[in-house]
């Protein structure tokens, strides 16, 4: 199993170099937690990171399922209410971080998944 907290540093990095200010690692509301919030200059991206040692059966981002994205919807709109933030635009990205040998591969997704209610 790939270590998680180094494929959220590189996302960290990643993000970084895209531009993009990072705000929040690891941010927990209750049993409801966000990998990375980071802000653009489009909005809030709220960022979850799936790391893995190859060989990888499916896409990382694939790992994302509905259950999960509710959980990060929810954790998104209790950060906002929390941060008195209600009104900002909302993107829910996702990162793949994936070590092969010496050679590690990112994968950005913004705008993963649209929800319904924002």
């Amino acid at each position: 199993m790939a270590d998680g907290s180094l494929g959220e540093q590189l996302s960290c990095e990643y993000l970084q170099k895209q531009g993009f200010r990072i705000v929040e690692r690891n941010w927990r509301g209750g049993h409801l937690e966000v990998d990375i919030i980071a802000e653009g200059p489009d909005g809030l991206h709220f960022v979850e990171v799936k790391s893995r040692t190859a060989p990888v059966a499916a896409p990382l981002e694939a790992q994302v399922n509905a259950n999960k994205r509710r959980k990060l919807e929810n954790a998104a709109l209790k950060y906002l209410n929390h941060k008195h933030l209600e009104g900002t635009e909302v993107f829910f990205d996702i990162i793949s971080v994936v070590y092969d040998g010496g050679k590690t591969t990112i994968g950005y997704y913004p705008q993963a998944w649209i929800p319904m209610y924002y």
